[in-house]
């Protein structure tokens, strides 16, 4: 086939053949299939966990209550000072600096209330999942109550700190 006169009906039956064959892979061996997609060995992606579904720790809780409170105080105690925070969009990077961004995208649009469903303790690997509600200072916007999940990778150091949080809230809407 001429490479120029691929057609659009073309390029969707490739990647739903590409997709289907990704999906059949295990997630190694799919990421290392994608250009590009060589994953290094790493701590993250060569380790075996076992997870124990337990009681949320006072930690998790005290920093939602800091959020919900708005009161931004010793809940943000629990990550390191040089604590990476990637939620959603937002690549924050220094507990003073996680602390700040949360407070200012919070504190000038909506209250909230983080309800923990269920949370897991892999070790180093702490995980969750729940949800937030937001209700907006605009009473024109509705209350949305999206789904959270979040993996907290504690500190090398100090296992009692978070260094890693990677989170993901929503979608709020579709």
């Amino acid at each position: 086939m001429d490479r120029s006169s691929i057609e659009r009906r073309d390029l969707l039956v490739g990647a739903d053949a590409l997709a289907a064959v990704l999906a059949a892979m295990p997630f190694h061996r799919a990421a290392a299939a994608l250009p590009g997609g060589d994953l290094p060995k790493t701590k993250e992606n060569s380790m075996s966990t076992t997870f124990t579904k337990t009681a949320t720790p006072d930690w998790l809780l005290a920093m939602w209550k800091e959020i919900d409170d708005k009161t931004w105080g010793k809940g943000f105690d629990c990550f390191a000072e040089d604590a990476e925070c990637h939620l959603g969009v937002a690549d924050w990077k220094g507990r003073e600096v996680i602390r700040e961004n949360l407070r200012n995208f919070v504190d000038r649009q909506m209250t909230t209330h983080h309800d923990v469903i269920e949370y897991w303790d892999g070790g180093s690997l702490k995980i969750f999942r729940g949800f937030v509600s937001m209700k907006f200072d605009d009473a024109s916007i509705a209350t949305v109550k999206p789904v959270m999940t979040h993996f907290f990778y504690m500190d090398d150091k100090d296992p009692t700190k978070v260094a890693r949080w990677f989170g993901s809230v929503g979608p709020t809407g579709f």
